[in-house]
């Protein structure tokens, strides 16, 4: 019976092996994740909550951070149950429908981590630069002319990237050393040319995160001259754009560190590669809120307020 070559053999079913050299030590694994998991869920909940609930939270800004804090509620969802199955139960298993779906669902929640802030950045732009113009700038009519085009940027974008990796021939192996679908985990292990699809790995890492950030550090620096130049200080946009600032800087580093992983992979083990690329989405889901709710004066003082009622309510 005469053999077909391997290029012909595309396979449709991937083994998801992230961290299988740690052997037995890997099960202990499930909780950190787990408990990530649970603070995210938590904490992202209970910002939402009140966000939606307390009245005085309904402005534009922290509309935007409820935004944020439903992407970051979802995000997790996406990846981290089957990954905590898999540290117990070994369920490694995924289709290539299965994988593509997830790559899409956590590539395009994903890239709205950094675009909320772009938006945010807008806000504290017109309160403290455009104070006048503010609500006119602010109100939905006027705000979706900054929504659309980087909405329509972020759906292009991951559809053709998945679109493009759907279409590759599989045939090295069907190992993906990822705990998760991630776009570059399963391009290599693709067959012929894929320059192509690592181009635009590396473009939709420029063209999302890298182009947001850009807008909001010239934002934020017009606001600083602003601030300056009026004589006026004041700490609440000071503080304001600072806790954006750790939260853009910090989910930034993990992005790139997450891409640069696998071009300077001998410089890396296969477990921190994949430790910091599960980081890179499951880090700001769950430091997001708490420094939201830390550093924001309202949002602390509402959580104080639904803390001590719910500690008087059992008396």
């Amino acid at each position: 019976m005469q053999n077909l070559p391997t290029e012909n053999i595309s396979f449709t079913f991937f083994k998801l092996n992230g961290f299988y050299s740690l052997g037995e030590w890997r099960h202990f694994l499930f909780i950190p994740y787990f408990l990530m998991l649970l603070l995210s869920t938590t904490s992202n909940s209970i910002l939402i909550y009140l966000i939606i609930s307390q009245r005085s939270l309904h402005s534009p800004m922290f509309v935007l951070i409820g935004l944020m804090a439903i992407v970051d509620l979802c995000l997790p969802v996406f990846y981290v149950p089957s990954m905590l199955f898999s540290f117990l139960f070994d369920w490694n298993q995924i289709s290539l429908i299965g994988c593509l779906i997830q790559m899409f669902c956590i590539q395009y929640f994903g890239a709205y981590q950094s675009t909320f802030l772009l938006w945010m950045a807008l806000d504290c732009f017109f309160a403290i630069c455009r104070p006048l113009s503010y609500h006119k700038q602010m109100r939905m009519s006027n705000f979706l002319k900054f929504v659309i085009v980087p909405v329509i940027r972020n759906l292009l974008l991951n559809i053709i990237l998945v679109a493009l990796a759907g279409k590759l021939n599989f045939c090295m192996n069907n190992e993906i050393d990822h705990c998760f679908c991630e776009h570059m985990g399963l391009v290599q292990l693709a067959c012929g040319n894929t320059s192509i699809n690592n181009l635009l790995g590396l473009t939709f890492a420029f063209l999302i995160p890298a182009t947001d950030f850009v807008f909001i550090a010239v934002s934020y620096i017009i606001i600083f001259v602003s601030v300056m130049k009026s004589g006026k200080f004041s700490m609440k946009a000071i503080n304001t754009c600072t806790t954006h600032i750790i939260v853009m800087t910090s989910g930034l580093i993990f992005v790139f560190l997450a891409f640069l992983s696998y071009r300077i992979r001998n410089s890396l083990s296969t477990n921190s590669r994949v430790f910091i690329s599960t980081m890179y989405t499951l880090f700001p889901s769950f430091f997001n809120p708490t420094i939201y709710g830390i550093r924001t004066k309202e949002i602390r003082k509402q959580f104080l307020k639904l803390f001590r009622l719910m500690t008087v309510l059992p008396q």
